[in-house]
């Protein structure tokens, strides 16, 4: 059976792309965007993790996985924050929360997390695949290579994260803010044409597969294509 995650976040963008990453994982996800409507999904679901946004437009994480341990004192709970305060992350974890990522944070450390706190309560965890199809290259996140056919081409980290971030949400915009700040930790000018540069070389190292194309939204964002 897949492990059924529940998340609450507010952010329209970051909630749709970690929806997606873990959907891809093989996770069933009940995705709640207020507090109020948290309040009435807990009571109606079990669920095997709990990942909860701190701040919300009508109430907090902390209310909800108070609610949540009122009935479930085991269910793992990750809470996310744009936050840092000490006073926080101590009070979350005096609540029962499991641990604390701080935004922008890292899908990759995400689906670790996730993944470790499931095997911790002994349910199924769908693995984590070795390769990444994207047209007919083949990208090993890990290893962090990008094969075609016999050839092999090294990546760099930061290479391979963004091209297994345009590939996972293949036909859909990703706003450069949210690229940004989730791979180089801000959005600025400067490190906006660093980007550039990064989305110029995917475009090379992919060029042998006509079918991949990465467009420039412009002043939005990008989005891979792969026709056919």
């Amino acid at each position: 059976m897949k492990a059924h995650l529940f998340y609450v976040e507010d952010d329209e963008s970051l909630s749709f792309v970690t929806r997606d990453n873990l959907e891809l994982q093989d996770y069933k996800v009940t995705y709640c965007a207020t507090g109020k409507e948290a309040m009435e999904t807990i009571k109606q679901n079990d669920f095997d993790l709990c990942i909860l946004d701190v701040m919300l437009p009508d109430t907090d994480g902390f209310t909800i996985a108070q609610e949540i341990r009122k009935f479930n004192t085991q269910v793992p709970i990750i809470f996310l924050t744009a936050k840092s305060m000490k006073d926080d992350r101590i009070r979350g974890l005096r609540l029962g929360a499991d641990d604390y990522m701080t935004k922008p944070f890292s899908i990759e450390e995400l689906l670790l997390k996730i993944e470790i706190f499931l095997r911790r309560s002994k349910v199924n965890v769908a693995p984590l695949p070795t390769y990444l199809a994207v047209g007919n290259y083949l990208l090993d996140h890990k290893n962090l290579s990008l094969k075609f056919g016999d050839e092999s081409k090294n990546l760099t980290q930061k290479e391979a994260d963004l091209l297994k971030m345009l590939a996972e949400n293949k036909h859909e915009v990703i706003k450069r803010s949210y690229i940004l700040e989730t791979l180089w930790g801000e959005d600025d000018y400067f490190l906006g044409r660093s980007l550039d540069v990064f989305i110029s070389r995917l475009r090379k190292y992919l060029s042998k597969d006509p079918r991949i194309k990465i467009e420039n939204i412009h002043s939005v964002g990008f989005k891979m294509k792969i026709e056919g």
